[in-house]
This record gives structure tokens, C-alpha cells and sequence, in this order.
């Protein structure tokens, strides 16, 4: 009889086979921001989805060839729930009746925002490769993006970045601390300008920057105004460097930094230690074309600039 009991007690205990190991969670992202971050830190078939912006050439922040790899999505909840993903990855400025369907649906839902530093997206990038299960993939973009910061110490220099319709970037604005890690000084905030302040173009003919950063293809940012403009430096600035944070850092910072490299900040007011000032060059003996004011001053015959 105890055999027999004993006989049952083993076979009770006896080492179940250990439970299949979980799939990672599939995921649909309708932000263009976490879509590129998801490119390098999922497996691609767990990204079922990205936003349809990652497949507009102009408001992409990944490459663009890479982001058609994967279907994109309106966002809409139909499109969403007819998916059937496990996680999905939206913007902090989803509309609430979205938010609350797919919630209503048992869909799991992860909002991101917009980071205003290196730091929160850094931050996220960590999150995002933890919520996708490959924590490893995220600390590598990581070293990335800390690397391509280290830049060697430099004068700031005084930029004014120029967007689309004549707005610059504020105080605690994600490429606002870019340039700051390239040795550019803020025009904007030096100036009291806030986030998505306009400036004219007379204002900052009157009061010009050392260096203009163009960003955009109006034709008010190729006036022929800005070629009179006494010693100004002008350089373009793809708009999609700055959109996002993640994987786009160290391309936006490459950027940055060979702008940067080509440019020497004025001498201050009677020189180091009250001596005359010597006229010092602006521009680094090898400066290229992309920094000289005929590149914005003259359109190309298509009518486009660089």
C-alpha cells in the first residue's frame, strides 16, 4: 500500500514539460516617431503595422525603403482591430474616442509624446525595445545615440534654426538640445522667442543669427534678402532629422556637427585680454558649398533649392 501511495507521489511530482515559450507581442504603431524606433528593436514580423506617415517622403523619419517593408494604417479602430494586434503603440494626442474603443475592445494600448530631450528619448527607446521584448536591441541604439553627443568643445555658436513658415524652435524643443550638444547657441531663446514663434525675415536681417539653418523649401526661405545680409552663414537642415528623436539622434547630430565644423564664432569685443581684434575668417578654410549664402540666395532651374 505505501509503495502504492508512494508509486502516486512520484508520479504527481514528476517534472511537467516546461510551457512553450511566449511569442513577443505583435504590434501595430500609428505614430511615425516609434514606428522607426520599432524598425530597430522588434523582429519584423512582430511589427504587423506603422502609421501611414512612414510611407510619405515627407514626413518619414525613417528610411523610406525600410518603412515600406511593413503595411501602414490610417489609424483608425477598424483598421486597427481587424489586425488583432497585441500591443498598440499610439501618440499621446490620439483622439480620447479612439483611446477609449480600443480599450473597450481589450486591445492594450501604449501611448509616447514627443520628447523635448535626448534624455526622454532615450527613455523611450528603452521602453519601447522592453515593451517589444528585446532589451538588448534597445541598449545598442542607445550606445548610439550617447555616442554620436560626444562632439569636442567648441565657442557656441549663434543659430537661428528656420522652419517652414517662418517658425523657430523654443526653449525645451527635442532639436533645441541637439544643438546645444553641437556647440550651437539658441537664437530663438536668446531672444525670448518661444516654441513655434514666427520670425520675419526683416527682423532677422536686422538682427541676424552667425549661421541660419534652413529647414524647409518655401520660397520666402530663399529670398534674395539673405544674401545681403552682412556675413551671415546659411546651411540646410532636413526637416525630417528633427521630427523625431531615437534612431534619428545620431543622423541629426552628423549633420550638426559638420555644420558646426565649418563655422568660427566671431571674435568677442577687443579680444582676449582687452587686445585688438584681428578680422578672423567665419567659415573653416574647407567650408563646402552647402554653407554659402548663393545656395539659398539662387533657386536651381527647377525652382527648388538644394
Amino acid at each position: 500500500m505505501r509503495a502504492a501511495l508512494l508509486a502516486l507521489a512520484l508520479a504527481g511530482c514528476a517534472a511537467a514539460p516546461p510551457p512553450a515559450p511566449r511569442e513577443r507581442a505583435t504590434i501595430i504603431s500609428l505614430n511615425p516617431c516609434t514606428d522607426a524606433i520599432l524598425a530597430e528593436v522588434a523582429d519584423p514580423v512582430q511589427i504587423v503595422a506603422i502609421s501611414h506617415y512612414s510611407h510619405d517622403p515627407a514626413s518619414t523619419s525613417m528610411d523610406l525603403a525600410a518603412a515600406r517593408r511593413f503595411p501602414a494604417t490610417g489609424g483608425t479602430t477598424e483598421e486597427v482591430v481587424a489586425l488583432a494586434p497585441d500591443l498598440v503603440i499610439g501618440s499621446s494626442f490620439m483622439p480620447p474616442a479612439t483611446l477609449a474603443a480600443l480599450g473597450k475592445l481589450g486591445l492594450r494600448v501604449e501611448t509616447f509624446g514627443s520628447p523635448a530631450t535626448v534624455a526622454e528619448s532615450i527613455a523611450q527607446v528603452r521602453r519601447l525595445a522592453t515593451l517589444a521584448g528585446h532589451r538588448e536591441r534597445g541598449e545598442a541604439l542607445v550606445q548610439r545615440i550617447e555616442a554620436s553627443l560626444i562632439s569636442p568643445p567648441r565657442p557656441p555658436v549663434d543659430t537661428a534654426l528656420w522652419q517652414a513658415g517662418g517658425i523657430v524652435p523654443g526653449k525645451g524643443t527635442l532639436v533645441a538640445d541637439l544643438m546645444r550638444h553641437a556647440g550651437l547657441a539658441s537664437y530663438a531663446e536668446a531672444r525670448g522667442l518661444g516654441q513655434g514663434e514666427y520670425l520675419p525675415l526683416e527682423r532677422m536681417a536686422a538682427d541676424p543669427p552667425e549661421l541660419l539653418l534652413v529647414a524647409g523649401e518655401e520660397r520666402g526661405q530663399r529670398h534674395p534678402l539673405l544674401a545681403r545680409v552682412p556675413g551671415l552663414r546659411m546651411a540646410r537642415f532636413e526637416q525630417r532629422l528633427f521630427y523625431c528623436g531615437g534612431p534619428s539622434i545620431p543622423k541629426a547630430m552628423e549633420r550638426l556637427r559638420a555644420v558646426r565644423g565649418q563655422v568660427s564664432p566671431l571674435p568677442l569685443a577687443g579680444g582676449a585680454g582687452g587686445g585688438p581684434v584681428q578680422d578672423a575668417p567665419r567659415t573653416h578654410p574647407a567650408a563646402t558649398s552647402s554653407l554659402t549664402r548663393a545656395s539659398l540666395a539662387a533657386p536651381p532651374a527647377g525652382g527648388r533649392g538644394e
